[in-house]
Order: structure tokens, then C-alpha cells, then sequence
């Protein structure tokens, strides 16, 4: 029965706290036993409690003490929570009347006779002794409660093996942090550390381990070691992706404590531990940029950007108004993402509302192209505007063309009538030796330009792979996959990609773009080309889901295994920046250009797909469709002669 009972309380009192009243009784009661204990110290014995000396001094200190228990409110804290600030205060609450009571002794003494005799007051020992107990007890209960507490109160929370690499203040930030986390128990196994001077130390009780003492098979399978947080917020990118990557092998999930610029209100707390994410294992080193030709090059310059709400476009504009231009038009067609850019960006340069213009409209539309080059006379053009998705533009010759070729060669033209100094156009490395609609439009779109530059408008390319988080890219869809619990799909397992982040393509596009002298084609150090398959197993590691399955679908219509950055008859030469190279291309005559792009205009009219890509067969003679209802383009038909 009283077990059942007991049970019972425990279930119904095991998130109430203990009433503040009910604390300041036990602080009481505590002082009573410190004044005991104190007696009896002094009487080396049974203390003599019921003597008049005893109950006036007895009266006083109680008197005084419980003032400063008030004083100091050391009772009114949450004891399953107390730490160093509860302590801070007991210690308040035993320190001062000890004080109080030598100041009052030393000046006492000072009269002879004394003021008040010496029975009826604690001596410098007793005082001592009764204050130095107090506070042990004090704390000791503290400490009781908060073991009954945890034993038999506290919710269970699922435990989780941690190591935390880092034995800087960040590791302990960290560690304390998951010390206070409430969904679930972690235990610090280990602290990892670089340092060998931190090495075989001790923070907390927990050992300072060097990597590859922890990071190994046996002590992580023997410890059963869950999850592994890089608590160095400054790391370099490469060595976060090294210990990341090894703590994947191991099984482990990885999270990483963010910089201090990113704490809420300066503190840190363990919801604020952020998920290593696929992005992160793709980063490079930061390019260290010298911006001076940038500022030189848009500084009170009416820059026009196509596209402007797209992933790069968007880029653009933030990094174009930090270089203190005229006046930046933005340009989309696409009217939700351009009003999430004008509320972000009016938010953000508040100072500066007009240098900005947002504008609702279409490349392909030429009068109102006209309109806004009337408008505005913009000096600087960045054209990223495009149809960029493979499989669509595939089905959808028409507009891939309409768009990607014809509303770039809308620009162009308005730019030399207008007298733009400089166009820059955003393209792509699937314009090399294309394999679908999309990439053919975009060479197209490539020679179209080059053969426009003159004294006046210099026209400049910016060829590059894939971006990191860009609308419409794999990792957005596999993401979203693994929210569904899989599959993954890939379309082969062998298909490689290029990657670069957003700001540091945006970054060399402006950079590119300041360099280009016209006709130029720059080409990006994309690093090491990344498998899409490698990249969707990670994904799977980092996200601590089991049994997820990775799908192989085959390659999509028109899409390549290995993407290129050169045609094969092309090379390049090295520019002042170590990540932009110039590209050597072949040039194409302006007369014979401009009759085969009417005569694609007068087909495009017709709006016959198979018409629309033999045309641009012809255009582009290396364009040789994969997987595609166009491959019997390039075997039904001799090989289309190239453009003279």
C-alpha cells in the first residue's frame, strides 16, 4: 500500500517544484542544526542549549540570518536546477552575518568593560564555525535534492554517447549546454583536441583525448558513441570536412557549435548546435577576393540584373549594393520571388531605398525590354535570366529558344543601342559540347554576344557548374526525399557533377565581369568534380536515418554522366585571378550569324519542335542530343555543316 502510494506522488509531483516557503523552512531548520552543531563543537560535547547566553545568542543570529536569507533570496531558486549562481548566494547568506557579526566584536571589544557582555555574543570562533556549517548544509541539500530529483522525479530522457572535438571554451560552451538540454541525456565521453599540451588533461572529469585515440572503431563501438559535435567555431573548412567525413564512416552524426555572432542575445544554448549539412562537406577555402576592380566597376553605375530573383541573381544584387552603385534595376518575371527580394532587400538597405528599382517583366519581351532601357539607361548589364532545367527545356524546345537565345539577343541589341559599357551573361558548363536543349541554347546564346562586342559595349561570358542550393538543384530534391523516408534517387551511380556556393560564384561572376575586355569567355576553378551517388549517401549519414535506400533511375533525357567546363577544341590561359581563366574559343562571323538566327526565328514561328532542335544542330554542330527523342537528329540527317 505505501508503496503504491509512493508511486502515486511520484507520478503526480514529478514536474512541480518545491514551494520557495517550504525551502526557506529547511534553510531554517538547517540553521538550526549549525547552531547545535556549533554548541556542541564548543562544548566539546552535548551543548548546554537552555542557558540565557545560549537562547539571546541563539535569537540574535537567527534573527540576522534569516534577514539575509531574505536579503539574498537564496531560498527562492529552482534546487533541480541550481548551479554556480545558487551557490553564489548561500555563500552571500553565510558569508555576511559572519562579517557582520566580527565587525560588531571588533568594536565591542573596543569599550571596557565591553558593551554587551561576551555570553550574550559569538565569539570570532563560534561565529566561524556556525556560519562555515550553515553554508555546507546549505549546499549539501542542495545537492540531496537535486540527486532525489534526478533518481526518482525526472522525467527519463533518452540517452546519447557524445564526444565533443574542441577542449577550447567553445567545447565546455558546448558541454554545459548539453548538460542543461532537457529532451535527452547526454553523456561527454571524451573532449578531442589538436593540442597536445590539452592532451591526457581532464575538463569536468571528462579525458582530453587526441583524434585518433577516439575517432576509431574500437572506442567508438565499445563506447557506443552516437554522435560527435566540432565545438571550434573558427575550424577551417577543410578540416571540418575531414573530421566530419571520418566521424561518417564511424557512424556517427556530426553537429558543430556555430560562431558567436549567431548565439541569441551572446548566450548559447543546445538547440542552437547546428546539424552538419550536405553544403558544408562540399565548401572550399573562402577565395580571398581584392574587390578593388569591382568598387571600380559599379561604383554610381546604373546596373541592370536579369533574373533577378533567381538563386544567382539575387546573389548579385546583395553583393552589387555593397559596392555603392547609382542604381540597381531588378528584373524578373517571376512575381512572388521578386517580392520576397524587395522585402528583403528594403529591410536590409534601408538607407538606400533609392538606389533600387524592382521590375515585373519579360526578356522576351522586346518592347518592354525597350521601355525599361529608356527608362533607366543602365550602364552595367547582368543577364541571368534563363530557362535552366534540363528535362523541361527538353520537352519545351520553343521556350528554351524563345527565352535563353532570343531574350538574350533582345539585351544585346538594346544594349549596343543604348550604350551599355559592359554585359555580362551568366552561362553555364552545359554549353559545352551540349547534350540537350538547355545547353545548346545557352552556346547559342554564348556566340551571340561574342560576336556583338565592340569599342563601345564589351560583352562578357561566365561559364560555371552547379551552385550549392540554387533553385531546382539535387540536394533541395533529396532533402526533400529523405522528409519522405526515401527513397533517394540518382540518375546513375557513376554521374559527376561540378559545385560551387552561390556568393562565391556570384562573387567571381562580378569579378569576371570587371576584367572582361569583350568577346571574353571566363571559365571557374570549380574544384574537384563531386559524385551525385557519394553526395546522396552522406546526405543519408548526416541525417541518422537507417535504411534509407539510394534509387537508380537512369540518366534523364539529354543529360550527361561528366559535365564539361571546355569543348574539346578549346583551352584556356590564365588571368590575374588564380580562380578565372580566360577561354580560348572559336569566333563566329556576324553576317553569317545573324542569317542563321533569323532563319531559326522564322522556324521558331512554325513552332515545330523537331525543326526548332535540327536548326540548332546546325547552329551548333556539337551538339549531339543523349537519351533524347532528338537523338535521330544527329543519324537520320548528314552531319549539319558549321556556321562560316
Amino acid at each position: 500500500m505505501l508503496r503504491r502510494w509512493s508511486f502515486y506522488l511520484i507520478r503526480k509531483y514529478r514536474h512541480s517544484t518545491i514551494s520557495q516557503w517550504l525551502v526557506l523552512v529547511i534553510d531554517v531548520v538547517l540553521f538550526l542544526m549549525a547552531f547545535g552543531l556549533m554548541e556542541a563543537f564548543r562544548a566539546n560535547g552535548l551543548p548546554e542549549v537552555f542557558t540565557r547566553g545560549n537562547l539571546i545568542k541563539f535569537i540574535w543570529s537567527f534573527m540576522l540570518t534569516t534577514i539575509f536569507f531574505f536579503i539574498t533570496g537564496s531560498y527562492r531558486g529552482i534546487i533541480r536546477h541550481a548551479g554556480m549562481r545558487d551557490i553564489y548566494k548561500i555563500m552571500t547568506t553565510a558569508i555576511a552575518p559572519l562579517i557582520l557579526c566580527w565587525i560588531v566584536n571588533i568594536i565591542n571589544y573596543q569599550f571596557t568593560p565591553p558593551i554587551v557582555s561576551t555570553a550574550y555574543m559569538l565569539s570570532y570562533r563560534e561565529s566561524l564555525t556556525l556560519y562555515l556549517i550553515l553554508g555546507i548544509l546549505m549546499i549539501l541539500s542542495r545537492m540531496f535534492m537535486q540527486r532525489v530529483y534526478n533518481e526518482f522525479f525526472r522525467r527519463r530522457r533518452p540517452s546519447v554517447n557524445v564526444v565533443i572535438y574542441g577542449a577550447g571554451a567553445a567545447g565546455m560552451i558546448a558541454y554545459n549546454a548539453l548538460k542543461q538540454e532537457s529532451n535527452y541525456e547526454y553523456h561527454v565521453l571524451a573532449f578531442i583536441d589538436d593540442d597536445m599540451s590539452k592532451v591526457n588533461q581532464q575538463l569536468n572529469g571528462v579525458p582530453v583525448m587526441r583524434a585518433r585515440s577516439v575517432l576509431n572503431t574500437k572506442f567508438i563501438e565499445s563506447k557506443n558513441v552516437k554522435q560527435l559535435i566540432i565545438a571550434i567555431p573558427t575550424i577551417r573548412t577543410l578540416h571540418k570536412q575531414a573530421i566530419t567525413n571520418k566521424a561518417l564512416d564511424l557512424g556517427m552524426t556530426v553537429k558543430a557549435v556555430p560562431h558567436v555572432s549567431t548565439w541569441l542575445n551572446g548566450s548559447f544554448s543546445a538547440n542552437q548546435i547546428q546539424d552538419i549539412k550536405i553544403e558544408d562537406l562540399l565548401e572550399r577555402e573562402p577565395i580571398k577576393m581584392d574587390n578593388v576592380n569591382i568598387v571600380r566597376e559599379v561604383v554610381d553605375k546604373v546596373v541592370l540584373v536579369t533574373g533577378a530573383a533567381g538563386s544567382i541573381g539575387s546573389e548579385i544584387c546583395r553583393q552589387l549594393m555593397t559596392y555603392q552603385p547609382k542604381k540597381v534595376i531588378m528584373l524578373d518575371q517571376a512575381e512572388s520571388p521578386m517580392y520576397d527580394l524587395q522585402f528583403e532587400l528594403k529591410n536590409t538597405y534601408k538607407d538606400h531605398l533609392d538606389r533600387m528599382a524592382f521590375v515585373i517583366a519579360n526578356v522576351k519581351d522586346k518592347a518592354r525590354m525597350e521601355e525599361v532601357f529608356e527608362l533607366y539607361h543602365p550602364q552595367l548589364v547582368y543577364h541571368a535570366a534563363a530557362y535552366k532545367h534540363v528535362p523541361f527545356m527538353e520537352e519545351n524546345p520553343y521556350e528554351a529558344v524563345f527565352i535563353n537565345v532570343f531574350g538574350t539577343r533582345n539585351l544585346a541589341d538594346l544594349a549596343i543601342k543604348y550604350g551599355v559599357q559592359k554585359f555580362v551573361m551568366i552561362s553555364t558548363d552545359k554549353a559545352v559540347n551540349p547534350t540537350n536543349v538547355m545547353g545548346a541554347t545557352k552556346r547559342m546564346a554564348e556566340i551571340y554576344i561574342q560576336s556583338r562586342s565592340n569599342e563601345q559595349t564589351h560583352f562578357v561570358t561566365t561559364r560555371f557548374g552547379n551552385v550549392l542550393g540554387s533553385n531546382g538543384s539535387v540536394i533541395p530534391l533529396f532533402k526533400k526525399q529523405l522528409a519522405a523516408g526515401g527513397p533517394l534517387t540518382v540518375t546513375h551511380k557513376d554521374i559527376i557533377r561540378y559545385f560551387m556556393t552561390i556568393p562565391e560564384a556570384c562573387n567571381l561572376v562580378l569579378e569576371a565581369g570587371a576584367m572582361g575586355e569583350g568577346g571574353d569567355i571566363f571559365v571557374f576553378d570549380m574544384g574537384k568534380p563531386v559524385k551525385i551517388y557519394d553526395m546522396a549517401r552522406k546526405m543519408i549519414q548526416l541525417s541518422g536515418m537507417k535504411g534509407i535506400e539510394i534509387k537508380e533511375i537512369g540518366l534523364r533525357p539529354g543529360e550527361k554522366l561528366y559535365e564539361e567546363l571546355l569543348a574539346t577544341k578549346e583551352n584556356t590561359i590564365p588571368t590575374y585571378h588564380p580562380k578565372i581563366m580566360r577561354a580560348q574559343v572559336r569566333r563566329y562571323p556576324i553576317d553569317a550569324i545573324d542569317r542563321e538566327y533569323n532563319e531559326l526565328w522564322t522556324i521558331l514561328e512554325q513552332m515545330d519542335d523537331m525543326q526548332i532542335v535540327a536548326k540548332m544542330k546546325n547552329i551548333v554542330p556539337e551538339f549531339l542530343s543523349n537519351n533524347s527523342i532528338y537523338c535521330k537528329l544527329d543519324t537520320s540527317t548528314p552531319p549539319p555543316q558549321r556556321v562560316e
